[in-house]
């Protein structure tokens, strides 16, 4: 509403006459709004310059803490396939601006401190308390939202910016939720076409703790067709069960990363909670932690890390022995095998007899894997020396006096070991020559000793696998080509058998606790040997399956979601509202009231104890 302003008269020019102090405050009132607006206008200039510095530094791939804005905010950008906070509210992974404020520095702890800090730890990250400190107050995070939209807005002609002003992504604001609706998130995102920036959407996310929550659908339809003047609309559902998840052994061994979940799409939806139709889209989630202590492998994944570390042995100079398995020294055990081995040759029946050690050996060596991996019963003589070995060797010296016993009994024909076709390792050379009682001289000095049991351990654990994923028909000899080729350096294959036992892992866990038809684990394998002929060892990626609801209904049905969320659009991707249920907090940086576990019944489920609802609702706003 406009004021008018009316001139004092000519004849009377008295500054104390209420028309001259009316004149006068007006005036100021003006200067003040002016002095606002020009500070409004600066700030949107420089926080506009800000983000799109980040942006266009993000393009030329340097890699940058986050910017500082106004000494008390930071803006990070994130890119997509980076860990996203608001990925269990938006179930997107694009690239986005997260504004929040700078953690506070901490102070060296006194040691009282560290050891109160020690009995917080746990509570401070189930509770998201160290997170919560970088949450803006509401007013705060609707400024810095108007602002990005200050900039983005054609109509701001006055502002110092260049134009056309580049699109930037969507910009999100922590908020600590202090308001009366209880604010967690606010964002932004510009709607735009192939040149023009046209509007902007704006998204408010709210979260609480609903243990008796009601909701219903068709009421969540009218909220959004009065809000967006709507006459038409579709409700989408997800839905996501957690299969396995793998827990602590104990309070000492933290539990491994090891999940496996299911998620389901569909459309329509009937109701809230409905449970997914068999003509959804579904998709297994699997993350696998190599070296599970209870696990079928653990015995294989063990010889994969004294592998390992055979290899940086070589690398770097510096061996770091593990543990021995086993209480008689390596060198006992080595000279109680070759003693056997030298009895059986002198009464010439050596392979029946090798074959019955063998069996006992295998049996040590991956009884635990139970009927998942065939026992293998074909260990030839070096395959065994590595079983004997990897378990108890503790020293440099172990590996001299160990080989040296070895090549003694080869000499004096004490030994005629068999061994598989195919191998190259020094060892194997030596045994076939021995067989002519010819062998050439080795010195067991340097990296001779460490490079001949790597060796041997290669070509035991390349056989392991091979014999597992032939004889569970679910690759041939050719898909697993890259794992095992020999015409790379040592170091490389290392690496490429690390990859193939990560894959192991992935199909028994699925095998242990999904139990797929053939068909999927087929699938699994293939998808898993592609991944990794062409990307490194990454134990946190998250393999995607696609499924047929009917082929894993009996793991859903009956089972409650770990999450179930609607979406209500109408064919704008952007404008939409979700409802979403969880049984974990969606959101990392507000403190959530958790009841009273004593209060619990024992027959009561988690997610009947503790829900969490949240809402994403937004509003559009078109610039003329």
């Amino acid at each position: 509403m406009g004021v008018k302003v009316v001139p004092a008269r000519k004849s009377r020019p008295r500054t104390s006459a209420p028309g001259a102090h009316f004149s006068l405050a007006v005036s100021g009132l003006q200067s003040n709004w002016g002095a606002m607006w020009s500070g409004a206008n600066r700030a949107a200039e420089e926080f506009y310059a800000g983000l799109l510095q980040e942006f266009d530094e993000n393009k030329k791939g340097i890699r940058k803490d986050p910017f500082i804005y106004e000494a008390d905010i930071q803006v990070q950008l994130i890119s997509k396939g980076q860990p996203n906070p608001l990925k269990n509210i938006l179930h997107e992974n694009e690239t986005i601006f997260i504004v929040e404020k700078v953690p506070l520095e901490k102070e060296e702890p006194s040691p009282i401190e560290e050891l109160q800090s020690e009995d917080t730890a746990i509570s401070d990250l189930s509770t998201g308390e160290n997170v919560g400190l970088l949450a803006l107050p509401i007013g705060r995070a609707r400024q810095l939202i108007g602002f990005y939209t200050m900039a983005h807005n054609p109509n701001m002609t006055h502002l110092k910016i260049n134009r056309p002003v580049t699109a930037l992504p969507p910009l999100w604001v922590r908020c600590d939720g202090s308001d009366p609706e209880g604010i967690s998130w606010l964002g932004a995102e510009l709607i735009s076409t192939s040149s023009n920036i046209t509007g902007i959407v704006l998204y408010m996310v709210t979260c609480k703790v609903d243990k008796n929550f009601s909701v219903n659908l068709e009421d969540l339809k009218k909220s959004h067709k009065k809000r967006h003047h709507l006459s038409t609309l579709t409700a989408s559902g997800f839905a996501r069960y957690e299969l396995f998840k793998s827990t602590a052994l104990d309070d000492t061994v933290a539990a491994s990363q090891t999940t496996i979940t299911l998620d389901i799409s569909w459309s329509p939806v009937d109701e809230i909670l409905q449970t997914p139709p068999l003509s959804s889209t579904a998709t297994l989630n699997i993350k696998v932690e190599s070296g599970e202590p209870r696990g079928p492998l653990s015995q294989l994944h063990r010889e994969l890390k004294f592998l390992l570390v055979l290899a940086d042995g070589l690398r770097t100079g510096v061996t770091e022995w593990p543990e021995p398995l086993e209480a008689k020294s390596a060198v006992e055990l080595v000279q109680e095998f070759l003693n056997e081995l030298s009895k059986l040759n002198e009464f010439g029946d050596s392979t029946k007899k090798d074959t019955e050690i063998v069996k006992h050996d295998a049996a040590a060596v991956d009884g635990s894997i139970e009927c998942l991996l065939t026992v293998r019963g074909d260990l030839d003589f070096a395959e065994q020396l590595w079983c004997k070995m990897s378990s108890s060797v503790i020293s440099y010296q172990d590996l001299v006096k160990c080989f040296s016993l070895v090549i003694q009994s080869l000499q004096r024909g004490a030994i005629q070991p068999w061994l598989h076709s195919g191998s190259n390792s020094l060892l194997s050379k030596l045994i076939h020559q021995s067989y002519y009682g010819t062998m050439d001289t080795v010195s067991l000095s340097g990296t001779v000793p460490v490079q001949m049991l790597l060796e041997i351990g290669l070509d035991k654990l390349k056989k392991d696998y091979i014999c597992f994923f032939i004889g569970q028909e679910l690759a041939s000899l050719n898909h697993l080509e890259y794992f095992i080729s020999p015409s790379v350096d040592t170091q490389e294959q290392v690496h490429r058998v690390q990859k193939l036992h990560h894959i192991l892992e992935i199909v028994v866990s699925c095998m242990l606790f999904i139990k797929p038809q053939h068909e999927l684990l087929f699938s699994l394998t293939q998808s898993c040997i592609k991944y990794y002929e062409q990307n490194p060892l990454d134990e946190q990626h998250i393999f995607q399956l696609p499924v047929r609801p009917t082929a894993v209904k009996d793991l859903y049905q009956n089972e409650k979601p770990q999450k179930w969320r609607v979406e209500i659009n109408s064919g704008q991707k952007k404008v939409k509202t979700v409802w979403q249920l969880s049984d974990s907090p969606p959101i990392d940086h507000l403190n959530f009231h958790r009841p009273d576990f004593s209060e619990l019944t024992l027959s009561g489920s988690l997610e009947e104890r503790i829900s969490f609802t949240n809402m994403v609702t937004c509003s559009q706003v078109h610039f003329k």
